[in-house]
């Protein structure tokens, strides 16, 4: 546990210039995600109403991303690496149920039945719910008036989407609700993300998880009779697209967790909702609607006012 710590106090990753850039690349993949996941589910013919094809999709894309992550991790790891760190697996396990399994299940039901528009910004309820969880688990992240105000912000832009249903749909539960449990999920794999990178390699609990929650989704689609029959060579391409998002976002941002304080990196959700939005009216030709900038920016303004303090403006 201590080479652990002491190897997170001189990694890269908690470099301030580096970690800020890092921290905003997964922001944009994971914007990314949002589209592709309607496109991929249009392209491999899975049905509005298909429960376990979309689980079993999620699964394929966790379960081949997780392998990946491993195969790259034991590639690149030294020799020498401290055998404490393969010892608490049971904490990466558990993560890979909540984080990947609970979370991406809740997510893909919601998003198939949302706009990704509008599924981007209620998404962002996780960053949060995040920051209150954290507040009350880790000694470094404490409540402040500040850190209040920001969260009547991000609040206020989530309740912005979902105010009437003229111009974004009114709310549902199985495609709001589900996103918000997704949400919900999302935040408290943060909190056990950090608790568990305190005593495991980062790169090896984001292989595990990722494995173990898509071999979870895959056992669930399988026993709801779930089928990827109707392959294309676009959707073949888009899953990959997808495989490479979860491996490269999760692994860089599940490592800025354990070597920063939570604040610091979640600052960079803010991306997500705003990049969200316009890619999904990019790439499936969305409308787009004032709510969903105003919504943004609110979100966007929540998250900064709750993570930047004086001395982090003054750095």
């Amino acid at each position: 546990m201590k080479e652990i710590k002491k190897e997170k106090e001189t990694s890269v990753f908690s470099r301030r210039g580096l970690s800020m850039m890092l921290a905003a690349s997964t922001s944009i993949v994971w914007a990314f995600a949002f589209p592709l996941i309607k496109l991929g589910i249009g392209e491999w013919g899975i049905a509005p109403d298909d429960t376990g094809a979309k689980t079993l999709f999620a699964g394929v894309r966790f379960l081949s991303a997780g392998l990946v992550v491993l195969c790259l991790r034991f590639i690149s790891k030294k020799e020498n690496a401290p055998t404490a760190a393969y010892k608490p697996l049971w904490g990466a396990f558990l993560l890979g149920l909540v984080n990947t399994a609970l979370h991406y299940f809740c997510y893909y039901i919601g998003l198939s039945n949302q706009s990704g528009s509008r599924s981007a910004v209620i998404d962002s309820l996780g960053s949060f719910l995040l920051i209150i969880a954290a507040c009350a688990v880790f000694r470094d992240e404490r409540m402040t008036a500040r850190k209040a105000c920001g969260c009547i912000l991000g609040f206020s832009g989530i309740l912005l989407v979902n105010i009437g249903g003229g111009a974004g749909g009114s709310f549902t539960l199985l495609g709001d609700g589900m996103l918000m449990l997704s949400a919900c999920f999302s935040a408290l794999g943060g909190i056990i993300t950090k608790l568990v990178t305190k005593r495991l390699d980062a790169m090896l609990a984001t292989g595990i998880s990722l494995g173990f929650g898509g071999l979870l989704l895959c056992i669930f689609g399988a026993l709801l009779r779930g089928r990827l029959d109707r392959p294309t060579a676009l959707g073949a391409f888009i899953l990959c697209c997808l495989v490479a998002i979860s491996t490269y976002g999760f692994s860089v941002y599940n490592k800025l967790i354990s070597c920063n304080p939570v604040g610091k990196i979640a600052i960079f959700n803010s991306l997500i909702p705003i990049l969200g939005v316009t890619f999904s009216c990019l790439l499936l030709g969305e409308p787009f609607r004032l709510r969903y900038l105003a919504a943004g920016l609110c979100v966007s303004a929540g998250i900064f006012v709750i993570n930047i303090d004086k001395q982090g403006v003054k750095k």
